[in-house]
Order: structure tokens, then sequence, then C-alpha cells
């Protein structure tokens, strides 16, 4: 390759008080680069076996080129014309004032933390074609109304998955879900290939993991890129939520009770003034119900949100960043929507029409005073106090617990099938749900509330 146009080096030393910081290394790029290339070495990568996390995000004079959300103490990046590193956006290399921002997710107190970004900018013959991978025929089929079930969180190789867009796509496919979204950390650069693969059998639906260092929350349906670095003073998190809001998506609080750093940097939710603010939407169930998001503490805290009286529904999502293994049991949210499109699907998950489910049935209605049916998610008047819930392939020892105003009032066994006429009149209730839960305690299903009128 032929010497650069402009090369720079940035060297640094962190110490644990330079964690949760947004390091700016700024260059110019001149006329006619082809090609960029960085590169971020640190040392040392681990402090009494936590790993120092450190990751890159580039910006270009326009706005944000992507991240690279990912671990390891060395991080290579390109981005030219057509092609770049997974999770960076490849396009024109404009002149002008370049950023290639650190992210110090986490410095571990102990050694100081050196780290060098070597970044070169090269011109080229101006011949690189592009090299577009295959495309599905793309098919949109409007199925009409009815309940669908999908994933609202996945992660690919353009952040920290281990498998690409197609090798996900494939096991959404292969595993019969009629809808998969990708929630990649701080990026949107996947999305392209994701909607390419939409297809009659699959809608694929485009998002991101907004990955902050107090707390992670997702923008479903928002297919352009979302500053996700709050900054007390500058930028909240309650801005984030209502500019994905304003923009069409649906803002998701993720995995709120998850183990937080050093574990998992920034995974827990510790904004205050988000508990849970002008969020509408919780994932109380991520991943497996037995795995490491303590998803019993997540429903907890949504519980205790529905005994304030607030509106506020839930969302399921695997986090999956490989293949699942078939003996995992994760949770899929199950909705009931006019059609399968990505607008009519976040839509129902903003509103509550939907259960979340490893795999039994579980539907609860009401009858309006006007003879109409309601479901989950739908604001009743006071006077609709009678509900009936359905359920079908559950475990034949499971129990039913109805959960009002985030307290359980009543329980009964379920079977593997059946129906449950309730009256809720006597708690002077404001919202109402059902869980499934196993006998080992462990949830297969929950409704989201059906909610009364507080006047």
């Amino acid at each position: 390759m032929a010497s650069p146009l402009v090369r720079h080096t940035f060297e640094g030393t962190l110490t644990a008080d330079d964690s949760k910081r947004y390091l700016n290394n700024a260059f110019e790029v001149p006329d006619g680069v082809e090609r960029l290339e960085l590169k971020l070495e640190f040392a040392p990568l681990r402090v009494s076996g936590i790993g120092n996390m450190l990751t890159l995000s580039v910006y270009d004079p326009a706005g944000s080129r992507g991240a690279g959300h990912r671990g390891g103490a060395e991080h290579r990046v390109f981005i030219t014309r057509y092609s770049a590193t997974p999770g960076y956006v490849p396009g024109p290399l404009s002149a002008g004032l370049w950023l290639i921002e650190i992210d110090t997710h986490l410095i571990m107190p102990g050694p100081p933390c050196d780290y060098q970004l070597e970044v070169a900018a090269y011109g080229g013959s101006g011949n690189e074609a592009p090299s577009w991978p295959p495309t599905h025929p793309g098919i949109r089929l409007r199925r009409g109304p009815g309940w669908y079930r999908g994933d609202l969180h996945r992660h690919s190789d353009h952040s920290d998955g281990h498998w690409t867009v197609d090798d996900l796509v494939a096991w959404a496919r292969a595993n019969r879900l009629d809808f998969v979204t990708l929630t990649d950390h701080n990026t949107i650069s996947g999305l392209a290939r994701m909607d390419d693969l939409t297809a009659d059998d699959l809608l694929t639906i485009g998002g991101s993991e907004m990955t902050t260092y107090w707390g992670h929350a997702l923008a479903l349906g928002v297919h352009r890129w979302v500053d996700w670095r709050v900054q007390p003073g500058k930028r909240s998190m309650r801005d984030i939520a209502s500019e994905v809001t304003e923009s069409g998506g649906v803002f998701v609080i993720a995995h709120p009770k998850s183990p937080g750093d050093p574990d998992c940097t920034g995974c827990d939710w510790r904004y205050a003034d988000m508990m849970p603010g002008n969020a509408r939407v919780v994932e109380v169930w991520n991943g497996s119900w037995t795995g490491d998001s303590n998803n019993e503490r997540a429903v907890a805290l949504w519980y205790s949100w529905l005994e304030q009286g607030l509106r506020i529904v839930a969302s399921a999502g695997s986090d999956a960043h490989e293949a699942t293994p078939p003996n995992v049991r994760l949770g899929y949210n199950v909705v009931y929507a006019n059609e399968l499109t990505e607008r009519e699907i976040l839509e129902a998950i903003a509103t509550g029409h939907s259960y979340l489910s490893s795999g039994p049935r579980l539907e609860l209605t009401a009858e309006m005073p006007n003879g109409l049916l309601a479901m989950s998610g739908d604001l009743l008047p006071r006077e609709a106090t009678k509900l009936r819930l359905r359920w079908q392939l559950a475990n034949g020892d499971a129990r039913l617990r109805l959960v009002v105003d985030g307290r359980f009032v009543e329980e009964q066994t379920a079977g593997s099938s059946g129906e449950w006429m309730l009256d809720v009149g006597r708690w002077s209730a404001r919202s109402c749900l059902v869980e499934l839960r196993t006998r080992s305690d462990e949830l297969a299903a929950m409704t989201n509330p059906i909610f009364w009128d507080a006047s």
C-alpha cells in the first residue's frame, strides 16, 4: 500500500478516574482520501481478572460513522467508500475535521492504563468497486390482524455479537419467528443488510441499543444513529427517550437489574430521573429466565411502577449474541398487530397489545360496556371489571397468578389449557395482569396489564 496522506499517533495514560469519559482525538482529512485505518492498543487488558473496556467511535464532519463496541486490547478499523469494519459505516471520506473518540466504559482501579491510537488516511486509484452481498427478494407480505411472535433485542458482529446479520436472520427463520430485531451497541451499520433480508416469512426490524455508561436502552424502529452519549447538564437520558419517541420509535429500558460494573459495564439502570421517567416500555425478560440478568428483580421494579399507578408495559428480548442452544428457553414477545409490518408491530409493543412467553399461549381480554372486546394494554372504563384469561400449551403443574396494581392477589393451578373468568371489581384496580409460572417458580408466560381509568 502507498504511503498515507495523513498519519497521526495519539497516546495517553488513564486511571480509574478516567472511566465514563469521551476522549476526542481530532485530525484533518484532506481531499482525495479513499481509505481510513485506525488501530487502538491499550494495556493492561485485565486488572484482578476484570477487563478494562475502551471502544472506538468515529465521527466525520457530518456526524457518526459508527462504533466498535467490543472487548479486547487491540481494535483495528478500516473505512472506505464501499466497505468498512463491521460496526462502521462505509461511504465517501469527506475532507474536513474528523474525530476518533475513545469511549472509556471501564478503567479498573490499580495499574494505570496506557493507550496508543494510530490513524492513517490513504489515497487511491479510485477504482474500488462495490461488492454487495446477495439480497433476499425482500417481499413484505401484509398478513392482516393476528398474533405474531418475535424478538426485540439481538446483536451481530457489528458490535459484540459472534455471528453475521445473515446468520442471525437465518436462525430466526429456522426457529419460525415472525419478526426479529437488530439492536447493536451504539451503531446502525448492520441495518442496511437487515433491511435486505425482510421476506414474506420473516419481518426484520431496525434499531440499536444505546449503551450508555449508566444504563442501556433500545431504540426500536429508528433507522438513523441516535447519539447515546449522556452528559450531565448537556444531554440526559430523558432527552434521548424523547428523541426516540419523536422519531417514531419505541424507547425501551433494557435489562434494568442486570449486574453493572465491573461485570457488565453500564448494564444496570442508574438513571434516578428515569424510574421510569418518560419511558413507557421496560424489558423485564432478558435472555433465559434463569440467566444472569436478574429478571425477577426487573419484574419487581416494573410492579413497583404499576403499584404507583403508572401506565407502563413490559417486553422481552433474547439479547442473543450468537445462536442459542435448543435447550435454552427464551422469552419472546407475542404481539397482536393489525399487520406484519415494522410500524404495526412496534405500535402494538408500545401499547402493550402483547404477552411474553417461552412457549405457552396466554390471552387476557375484557368485555367493554359497548360489547367490544378489549385486551392487554387497553384502558378500560371503571365499570368494565370482568376479564377472561385463556391459555394453552402450559405444563400440567403450572400455576396462574393474578397481579393487581403490582401485587399478587390470587392464584390457581393451570393445567395444560383452560379458561379463567375473573371479576376484579372488588380491588378497584388500576392495572391487572396474569403470570404463568412453573412448579419451580420460573416464569413461563406473562400478559401485559389491562388498565383502568383512575377517575
